[in-house]
């Protein structure tokens, strides 16, 4: 027995139409609901290397994208007057110690002859031996500063990481505190994804993630470290920034804000390589603990 053609028909339709019910359910749950989010980011801070001391750069022993460790030298500033102020600063030491030492020899020789000497002579001998005492000070201080300054002028990797768009070149000359290079510490490697803040309710500290590389298909583990306090209100700009600017007209279309979410990394695939910058897509897995929350239609 055969069944009517316009039976098939309308079977068949409805058959379609529940197929593509699901798949619009599926894709608007995966999209528009659950935790994910394709605007996700490899973030790593990045350390900006400067020397201590002024001069010229008379070696450079890194490369550019070159892995260095913590204490390693990553370029030498010209050490030819630093070690001229060390010599200089260790001869105002010698001396000072060696005036100390005749002031106090005729401190403790006036005293042994108080009968004779005048009181007022030994208040001033011991008057000079303070203030020799406090010149010497002063000079051990210039010395141990000028020894640092020498120290100074080897420039270490404070951490771990990665040199990047180096430019250094031996001869240039630097000031103190302007940045030479750029390190990335290899340790804050993470993820970032941007959720939107109607997905936020399904997002918490310690959920486990799954974060996809643009173009690779390993998986690459890790949870929720942190959600950001708070995103900038676009509302509130210049020296009104304490008042909103509210537009008072309302969209039937409102975007929802998108909130950084910062995601640890626990686990890289072998062969996998993640660089600060790169593209990904993260997803978040809820852990199932009773907790419920109710949300609201975002419009």
């Amino acid at each position: 027995m055969t069944l009517p053609r316009n039976l098939v028909r309308s079977l068949t339709g409805l058959v379609i139409f529940g197929v593509m019910a699901a798949a619009i359910t599926s894709l608007w749950m995966r999209y528009q609901v659950e935790p994910v989010t394709r605007d996700g980011k490899i973030r790593a801070d990045t350390v900006a290397i400067a020397p201590d001391v002024a001069g010229l750069v008379t070696d450079v022993r890194v490369h550019d994208n070159e892995r260095v460790h913590a204490g390693q030298i990553l370029f030498v500033i010209d050490p030819s007057r630093y070690r001229l102020a060390v010599m200089q600063a260790e001869g105002q030491v010698a001396g000072d110690q060696a005036s100390l030492a005749q002031a106090e020899r005729e401190d403790r020789r006036d005293r042994s002859m108080s009968d004779v000497v005048a009181t007022e002579t030994i208040e001033q001998g011991r008057t000079h031996v303070e203030a020799l005492r406090a010149d010497l000070t002063q000079a051990t201080s210039a010395r141990d500063l000028a020894r640092v300054n020498l120290e100074r002028t080897l420039v270490r990797a404070p951490v771990d990481g990665t040199i990047t768009n180096l430019n250094l070149q031996p001869g240039l000359w630097l000031a103190a505190g302007k940045p030479a290079l750029e390190l990335v510490y290899d340790h804050s490697l993470r993820a970032e994804g941007y959720f939107e803040e109607t997905k936020l309710p399904a997002v918490r500290v310690g959920d486990p993630a799954s974060i996809y590389i643009m173009g690779v298909s390993d998986e690459v583990r890790g949870h929720i470290e942190s959600i950001a306090g708070g995103v900038e209100d676009r509302e509130r700009t210049g020296s009104d920034s304490q008042l909103a600017n509210v537009n008072p007209s309302f969209t039937w279309v409102r975007l929802a804000q998108r909130i950084p979410v910062r995601v640890a990394i626990d686990h890289v695939p072998a062969g996998v390589q993640l660089l600060s910058g790169q593209t990904a897509t993260v997803v978040i897995h809820p852990r199932a603990d009773g907790r419920t929350v109710h949300r609201s239609l975002p419009w």
